[in-house]
């Protein structure tokens, strides 16, 4: 990545046109060829940007970035005040924490937390709709659905009927439950109305409690 500090003017060309005044912007030129211009003000969002496939072309004073649909970006540089360029290597990726694939697999272990008495019986219980999160039965031996979902909606409430009204037809009477960190007020409600618990669980306290639990090794 280069990374130029410059007082520049900008002009874009194409569809529309464009321009930034003289100032003293960052210019920055990634390795996947895209090219940004910020400010120091703005938050994250650059002021003009060129995205591959795209070719940058750079003179004496002028950085010309033209797109695969003639559009051009021209850069002129009036003074270059910083000029650096750093190898960053292959990103691993974001790595997100609290998915709903996360909060299932810890809830699978702490079924406890869903009811008392509750034991799952398996995960990803396949439907002819699709498969359900949790399959579980209550201290007396029923069948519990269970869905879990960060934040819960109208649309949730309504996943899990389609899924308790195809299951009962195997299973018989079964019991619904959605587990999320957060409610819609509506979701409750509508929950409420068509006889589904709605249990609001904390991520961290899962983690938690999945720390001390006893291993063998």
């Amino acid at each position: 990545m280069r990374l130029v500090i410059a007082r520049c003017t900008v002009d874009y060309v194409g569809r529309l046109t464009a321009h930034l005044p003289d100032a003293v912007r960052l210019l920055m030129v990634k390795a996947d060829g895209s090219v940004l211009v910020h400010s120091d003000t703005g938050g994250y969002k650059p002021l003009m940007w060129m995205t591959p496939p795209c070719s940058l072309t750079v003179g004496e004073h002028t950085w010309t970035v033209t797109n695969k649909g003639g559009e051009e970006l021209v850069i002129t540089v009036h003074e270059v005040l910083s000029d650096v360029a750093h190898e960053l290597g292959n990103d691993p990726g974001l790595v997100k924490d609290g998915v709903e694939k996360q909060l299932q697999a810890l809830l699978a272990e702490q079924t406890h937390v869903l009811g008392e008495g509750f034991t799952l019986v398996q995960r990803e219980y396949f439907t002819d709709i699709g498969p359900v999160d949790l399959l579980c039965r209550d201290a007396g031996g029923a069948h519990v659905l269970v869905e879990v979902k960060r934040h819960a909606e109208i649309d949730s409430v309504e996943q899990l009927t389609r899924y308790l009204q195809r299951v009962s037809t195997v299973l018989g009477e079964v019991q619904g439950v959605l587990a999320a960190q957060t409610f819609k007020p509506q979701a409750k409600v509508l929950a409420a109305d068509r006889g589904i618990t709605c249990v609001q669980v904390d991520y961290e306290a899962l983690k938690g409690l999945e720390s001390l639990r006893p291993t063998l090794f």
